[in-house]
């Protein structure tokens, strides 16, 4: 599985609940940013905005740990309305005591722009997300005539001590897995690099394995990096990819029904 190998367990245990036997192999690495000072100036600057977007938990993450680090007191939040990717960003951010008032029925960016369409017209809004991101919300809220502030609260990288023991497992007939999960487009592209080829070739590499798709954005780079989607989930989430993998006759068909997956 292509998870940042801090977060995998959740997709691990669940699938091994279901008698997959599970090779976990991190595709990103999630890192501080190289600089902390545009955050830490909005979160100062607060007040001056009307809507705070996050679009992962670790982003949730990283402005809990800025809050901590500057002594912002809660009262900062009491007027900023907040949207939320998702359902596991939703419970990070009610963790921290704060209200979540918006939350996509899809979890992607363009969900996102849809359910803000008509309260955002010259509102200020702040987006905090991973270093690169794709910039559907910040350039259609533009549009829609709001400002929009963009800082870095985290930065994924290519965890290049994956590379050995990927290439190792799909070259080993009896570790290959029948069942490859991604859970984001950064993990297509980090697990493409990390076999150091281009995705034409990749197919070559992963022979038989079943690629599964926590979303359509990430299904989209799967197909422009030359690779099948196989499995794709429903609903844009953890849950919702294991259901997807489970319900797959092709993959659950066997002696005890296990397959193995590696996530980012």
């Amino acid at each position: 599985m292509g998870r940042a190998a801090h977060q995998a367990h959740a997709l691990s245990s669940r699938l091994r609940k279901l008698g997959a036997d599970v090779v976990e192999i991190p595709f990103i690495e999630i890192r501080k940013p190289r600089s902390y000072q545009p955050l830490d100036s909005a979160l100062k600057r607060l007040h001056e905005y009307d809507w705070f977007i996050l679009t992962s938990v670790n982003g949730v993450e990283a402005v809990c740990d800025r809050i901590g680090k500057l002594f912002l007191p809660k009262r900062e939040f009491d007027r900023l309305k907040i949207a939320a990717i998702g359902p596991a960003t939703r419970k990070a951010i009610e963790g921290l005591g704060l209200r979540v008032s918006v939350v996509p029925t899809k979890y992607v960016a363009e969900a996102v722009v849809e359910a803000l369409r008509d309260r955002i017209a010259g509102k200020r809004v702040l987006l905090a997300r991973a270093k690169v991101a794709r910039d559907v919300i910040p350039r259609e809220l533009r549009k829609l005539g709001a400002q929009v502030d963009v800082v870095e609260a985290y930065e994924t990288v290519i965890p290049r001590a994956s590379r050995a023991l990927l290439r190792a497992v799909l070259k080993d007939a009896d570790r290959r897995p029948h069942v490859i999960t991604f859970t984001s487009s950064s993990t297509v592209r980090n697990f493409v690099a990390l076999l150091a080829t281009r995705g034409r070739n990749a197919r070559a590499d992963i022979g038989d394995a079943k690629m599964a798709s926590i979303g359509p954005v990430t299904s989209a780079t799967l197909r422009g990096l030359g690779l099948p989607v196989d499995i794709e989930a429903r609903q844009y989430t953890i849950p919702g990819l294991i259901r997807a993998i489970a319900g797959n006759q092709n993959i659950t068909r066997g002696v005890t029904q296990a397959f193995q997956a590696k996530t980012h």
